[in-house]
């Protein structure tokens, strides 16, 4: 059911600039709750929001309980979030995106990035996996359902509502296929190597798109190497490095079903021979690896968010540092290190310094060679630096 607009949020003076600048995110300090008390607001409800001298400045969501507590939609205080503009919401996205990927496998909504804050799709071509990750975008699940039908008219459509994101929304977690008949894993290709996704029980939406052009690139730079691949997940790196040419291919997860799909994975390209796998902590892994012996030419690290709020950034560098400290111990004389973070709290120039801490703790010299990003499907939106989350640092690792 689409909702109507019967209520006025009003800003506190000046409080429109962030907003006037393209942001999208209101905060409960910015509203003006003696005029517009935020507390007698329904949760979810659209509303018209006002600078503190009645101009109306567009439509947004509210909730109440929420940090953020309400999101933009649209600048035109006469639209509304509903069928009508998701369908035109979804036809920008999907432009993009076919001018961008030749095959259906990409993300076709990115939140922010793409004018619909709380929204993530992920398409595996007749397969489309959503989150709805805000009390706002929840309450029009049906209206996204019947507008994607409209757009793409897809085989499945499965709500992948488990985010930690819902929490701070008061929202329940749960996973349900809304459309269609899914069992299993579906199919999907990047960069020419094909893939089993587990899209109902794997991380996030079962795959990890934001990094198909760091993979790449990396991909150019393997063949007749020895690869280790940290937190692999079901391989995405490390698979896509045996079908370029690697001569080895280790994949460490702390998840046994990760690691089991690492091995499907590597079978679907005719690539088991190339692909091992180890289960264990990846601080732990690296240092048995180092007990071991074992060296290698190139090393992937792409661990999950080390830093989720600006307070954890201390411990979550301490990390990144420690990581990136163990894992250059198992290169070889002249190696090639990828290490990434998802953290949007770890701002590029502290991943550079840890990498740089990294490299001199080791006593050896460090050479960037590529500086990566998140992909083009997960557009920046330009007012919102908190889109732009994902870094790669591609580093040769060398000695006199």
């Amino acid at each position: 059911m689409t909702n109507n607009v019967t209520q006025n949020l009003r800003l506190k003076k000046n409080a429109d600039r962030r907003l006037k600048a393209g942001h999208l995110w209101l905060y409960s300090n910015e509203i003006d709750i003696e005029a517009t008390p935020l507390k007698g607001m329904e949760p979810g409800a659209q509303v018209i929001v006002e600078a503190a001298n009645g101009k109306a400045m567009g439509v947004a969501y509210v909730n109440p309980n929420s940090l953020i507590s309400a999101r933009v939609v649209s600048r035109d205080p006469n639209m509304r979030l509903d069928r009508s503009l998701l369908v035109h919401r979804f036809n920008q996205a999907l432009a993009l995106r076919e001018r961008l990927y030749a095959k259906p496998f990409y993300r076709l909504v990115h939140g922010e990035g793409d004018l619909l804050p709380g929204l993530v799709i992920d398409r595996f071509d007749d397969v489309l996996v959503v989150q709805l990750n805000t009390l706002g975008m929840e309450r029009l699940g049906e209206e996204v359902v019947a507008a994607l039908d409209k757009v793409l008219s897809p085989r499945v459509i499965v709500f992948k509502n488990d985010s930690s994101g819902r929490r701070q929304e008061q929202l329940e977690r749960q996973v349900e296929v809304v459309k269609g008949e899914l069992s299993g894993p579906v199919l999907m290709e990047e960069n020419g190597v094909r893939f089993s996704v587990p899209v109902l029980d794997g991380q996030k939406t079962g795959w990890f798109y934001d990094h198909r052009a760091n993979r790449a690139w990396l991909n150019g730079l393997v063949a007749g190497k020895r690869v280790l691949d940290v937190f692999s997940y079901v391989g995405g790196w490390g698979v896509q490095a045996a079908a370029n040419g690697a001569s080895e291919v280790l994949c460490i997860d702390s998840s046994a079903q990760a690691l089991e799909h690492v091995a499907e994975n590597a079978a679907l390209n005719g690539l088991q021979e190339q692909v091992a796998v180890g289960e264990g902590d990846a601080f732990e892994a690296l240092a048995a690896l180092k007990a071991d012996g074992e060296q290698f030419d190139v090393i992937v690290l792409d661990p999950p968010a080390f830093i989720r709020k600006r307070k954890d950034i201390p411990n979550g560098e301490r990390a990144y540092g420690k990581l990136n400290r163990e894992a250059m111990r198992l290169l070889g004389r002249d190696g090639l290190l990828l290490s990434a973070s998802c953290s949007m709290h770890l701002a590029p120039e502290r991943l550079m310094e840890v990498v740089r801490g990294a490299v001199r703790h080791q006593d050896r010299h460090g050479q960037v060679v590529f500086q990566g990003h998140q992909g083009s499907d997960h557009p920046v939106h330009p007012a919102i630096p908190e889109t732009a989350y994902l870094k790669a640092l591609g580093v040769r690792v060398f000695r006199d």
